[in-house]
């Protein structure tokens, strides 16, 4: 037995209903354009926000005396 000769899984929705979710998705409602994803900038943001990060915790470690 091929995998042509599967049998076909019974129907969960109507033929009217499929059309609906047919045609609700090929709306395009929930389409977003978005800008590419940028994973240096990404890299770059998270070194900056952890370098002030370090350097505040040195100034607070300085003023207490710690350091």
């Amino acid at each position: 037995m091929s995998e042509n000769d599967a049998p076909i899984p019974p129907k969960k929705l109507s033929d009217e209903d499929q059309a609906k979710v047919d045609a609700y998705l090929k709306s395009g409602y929930n389409d977003v354009e978005r800008k590419p994803f940028r994973p240096f900038l990404l890299l770059g943001v998270i070194l900056a926000v952890l370098t002030a990060l370090s350097l505040l915790s040195l100034v607070i470690a300085r003023t207490k005396g710690v350091v």
